[in-house]
């Protein structure tokens, strides 16, 4: 291409020259009575043809590589384990979090003390920010060779493009050069729009190979109880995440599709430009930006779909082992998972009028294999780098343990219905539990997105259903003390595991009773709490004024009386 840019210059500055120009005229309108256009008549179209050609061969070229390196990354994923791979590279692929938790001198870019984040490079590529978005080296490393291809081809495209300095040769001066020679720039637009579709297409070929893959992977995988310990889950998280970064770390990607415009500009203003419209006004989208967004939406949906053969997977061999903790019939079994119940003091008033201490047990704490389902849920998106995930995957994901929680249910209250000779029967405390569990997880496991976009909460029938045969196999009397009590238990567990289980329970699903805590003082709290500040609501309060502090201590030690009288 820079060939034919030197030959298109070239006749450019032979046109250029007057003599040679009004020559050619006389002749022209001699021969053929009309002009003849030697550049848009002859050559041009030629000239785009061509470029066409190596534009297609040059993406075709790249396209085929890229695909020739991801089946090749693949192989060498499937055929390695992570007990005996001597590349550590692919050790990382195996488990996220080792290259997540380790250190290495290029975490830190060697200029981070003195150059802010704003006057830095645009991709800085240390390792934080690799880390950060939970980057793979693998996937760095092919990222590096697609955008070094894609740089390659595009400093050849540019020189047929026109650049800030295409100025007219010295001994043509700019009016000569306006009447004499054609426009050495007119068909640069078409040029740019062949390289937006050619780079848009090299694109669609690489993620159909990956859709390839990925549907064959998930077949392979369908079914298997071990699919976990195999390494085919291993390629599929690297297509995933590759499909997630490929738009972020091929900055000629980009510009490909871009032009010269996405090369200065900076992601963070374009997506927040995207995502926040001035009020009452329509945003204009660019047809380039509109490309480049269709290009990102592509991706992203491959990244989905790889995502979700993962957390299938995943979801799929964890509700497996909890139904088969869940549907063991035996009395030790019951008496293995049980954990530590409370005892209450209840006041009850008896048939005479005069009142009657009672003790009552309520469970506390869920069952064991309820909190090893949680555990496991929690190491294995850890383990993957979980906090780059997308929203929708960690949705999907708690949507479908809560379905297959709940179908676990419903077939351990099918098994019940149905009579059986020396089946262990569901005793009072043990439908307690089970109700205490089955209410726990719809809590832990129910996105609280929608609703809070709703404004309300609607209960899952499925659950609703399965609590509703439990709460029978619970004597009604019983129940109706029993419910307020187990409730108030359940909200504190909620509270106590809001952040235990991280990203299982997401920011919006924790429990923060606004309503109640910030406007009472607890017996056990020593300093007064913020009421005011709803974000802050534990923080002690500072006493600027002495006439506070007086009233303060005196309400301390008047509570502390109290309590020592109790």
């Amino acid at each position: 291409m820079k060939g034919l840019a030197a030959i298109r210059d070239a006749t450019w500055e032979l046109l250029a020259n007057e003599s040679i120009h009004h020559s050619w005229d006389v002749i022209c309108r001699r021969l053929l009575d009309r002009p003849l256009l030697f550049w848009e008549d002859l050559m041009q179209q030629l000239f785009l043809d061509r470029l066409q050609t190596l534009t297609k061969e040059g993406f075709d070229s790249i396209s085929s590589s890229s695909k020739e390196l991801l089946i090749a990354a693949l192989r060498e994923l499937e055929s390695s384990t992570s007990s005996s791979t001597s590349n550590k590279h692919i050790h990382f692929e195996h488990n996220m979090s080792l290259f997540l938790w380790s250190e290495s001198p290029s975490d830190l870019p060697p200029d981070a003390a003195w150059v802010s984040v704003s006057n830095r490079a645009q991709f800085p590529g240390s390792g934080l920010s690799m880390k950060a978005r939970a980057v793979s080296p693998c996937v760095q490393s092919f990222c590096s060779a697609l955008d070094s291809k894609l740089k390659v081809k595009l400093e050849d495209l540019l020189a047929y493009l026109p650049s800030g300095d295409s100025s007219p040769p010295k001994d043509v001066s700019p009016a000569q050069a306006r009447h004499c020679a054609f426009d050495r720039y007119a068909d640069a637009g078409t040029v740019q729009e062949m390289l937006r579709m050619h780079s848009t297409a090299c694109v669609r070929r690489i993620t159909d190979c990956i859709q390839a893959e990925l549907q064959s992977l998930q077949q392979a995988i369908q079914g298997q109880q071990d699919a976990l310990d195999g390494v085919r889950l291993h390629s599929v998280l690297f297509m995933a995440r590759l499909c997630q970064s490929l738009g972020e770390l091929c900055p000629h990607l980009k510009q490909c599709i871009l032009g010269k415009s996405g090369s200065t500009e900076k992601p963070a203003r374009d997506s927040r430009a995207l995502k926040k419209p001035g009020k009452g006004k329509t945003q204009e989208v660019v047809p380039t930006q509109a490309k480049w967004q269709e290009v990102k939406e592509l991706l992203l949906q491959q990244s989905v779909m790889g995502y979700r053969v993962w957390s299938s997977a995943v979801v799929r061999v964890l509700a497996h082992g909890f139904t088969q903790s869940l549907l063991v019939d035996d009395a030790g079994s019951v008496l293995a998972t049980a954990t530590s119940w409370d005892e209450l003091e209840i006041q009850e008033e008896a048939e005479s009028g005069s009142s009657v201490t009672s003790r009552i047990r309520l469970p506390v704490q869920p069952s064991w294999y309820v909190q090893s389902f949680l555990l496991s849920l929690c190491q294995e998106i850890n383990r993957v780098g979980g906090h780059a995930l997308p929203k929708v995957t960690l949705q999907e994901m708690l949507k479908s343990c809560l379905v297959q929680v709940v179908a676990a249910y419903e077939k351990l209250s099918e098994e019940k219905q149905v009579k059986k000779e020396g089946a262990f029967p569901v005793t009072q405390n043990r439908a307690l539990q089970l109700l205490y569990d089955l209410r726990y997880l719809s809590i832990v496991l129910t996105s609280k997105g929608e609703e809070m976009k709703s404004g309300r909460s609607k209960q899952d029938p499925r659950v609703e259903k399965v609590a509703d045969y439990l709460e029978a196999l619970i004597d009604p009397f019983d129940l109706d003390v029993f419910t307020p009590h187990l409730q108030g238990n359940l909200n504190r567990l909620v509270q106590r595991t809001s952040v235990l289980f991280g990203l299982v329970t997401a920011t919006e699903n924790h429990f923060t009773p606004r309503s109640s805590t910030f406007s009472s003082q607890e017996a056990h709290n020593v300093l007064p709490l913020a009421s005011s500040q709803i974000r802050f609501g534990l923080l002690p309060l500072s006493m600027t004024s002495p006439r506070k502090a007086k009233s303060t201590s005196r309400s301390i030690e008047t509570r502390a009386q109290v309590l020592s009288e109790n």
